[in-house]
This record gives structure tokens, C-alpha cells and sequence, in this order.
């Protein structure tokens, strides 16, 4: 097993229907608004950012994001990792009732020299920080997709 590689998937059941939840998503520039661990996002060009982002422990992931898949009408959107973080990861929003299912899939390898020190000892705390990020990604989401003035920090 290497230490140093992940892969996640969470599955959010959003209220809201997959075109507006696509239209969020797409918007990575505004994921600070509504995501409290994702501290700061800077557009580079069309297709690059740069991302920063903390959850719980005291440590700051730095990654730039390239857009690999941008597709409205299959509800997909995927970006390419590096920096702290290299690999990818993707969006994939399906109607679900008169809401979405949404599936975040990421797989990456850990580049942080302090991460990567910490591997072993590390993984579950590495893990169950990602796990509360995404929470307070679904949190934020929904609250977005209810009305402006609804996400909260």
C-alpha cells in the first residue's frame, strides 16, 4: 500500500435540481462563498486556478486545478491536480426525485513534505479531516442552492 496515495468518494443528496447544482460546481472561483474549508480560489486563465484550502487540522493544501472535463449536459465537471496534491478529481451530478444526487470522486497522491512524514501515523486524522471538509461542503451547497445570503462561513 502507498501511504501517500488517496481516494475518496463522497455522495451528497442535494434538494436542488442538477442544472442549478451544476451551475454552483462550475464556478470553482466561488467555492470560498459557500465552502468554509476552501479558504481562497485565483483564477489563472480559462482553464487553471490555484486553490487553497484547510479543514480542520492547522494546515493550509495549496493545489493548482486545470479543467480536464467541463460537460453541462452529461453533468460532469473534473480538474487535474498538482502542487500539494496531485491526481485529479470530479464532479458527476445525476437527477435524483425532484433533487441531485451528487458524486465527488478524488484520487491523489500526497506531495506535502509534511504530509508525506507523517503517512503512516497520520492517515486516519488525513482522512477524517477530509471527511468533515466535505461536510462542510454539502452544508455550504445546500445553503447556497437555497438562496443568496444562505451559505455561511
Amino acid at each position: 500500500m502507498d501511504w501517500c496515495r488517496y481516494r475518496f468518494r463522497s455522495v451528497w443528496q442535494l434538494a436542488a435540481p442538477p442544472d442549478a447544482v451544476y451551475a454552483v460546481l462550475e464556478r470553482a472561483e466561488e467555492y470560498p462563498r459557500w465552502w468554509p474549508q476552501v479558504r481562497e480560489v485565483t483564477p489563472v486563465d480559462e482553464t487553471t486556478s490555484t486553490a487553497r484550502f484547510r479543514s480542520v487540522l492547522p494546515y493550509d493544501l495549496v493545489v493548482t486545478a486545470v479543467a480536464l472535463r467541463g460537460d453541462p449536459e452529461a453533468r460532469v465537471l473534473e480538474v487535474g491536480l498538482s502542487g500539494d496534491l496531485d491526481g485529479w478529481a470530479r464532479w458527476t451530478l445525476s437527477e435524483q426525485g425532484p433533487g441531485t444526487r451528487a458524486v465527488y470522486e478524488q484520487e491523489v497522491e500526497v506531495r506535502s513534505p509534511l504530509m508525506r512524514a507523517f503517512a503512516v501515523p497520520g492517515r486516519p486524522v488525513f482522512r477524517a479531516n477530509h471527511a468533515l471538509m466535505m461536510r462542510g461542503g454539502r452544508r455550504g451547497l445546500a445553503a447556497q442552492l437555497e438562496g443568496p445570503g444562505e451559505a455561511r462561513r
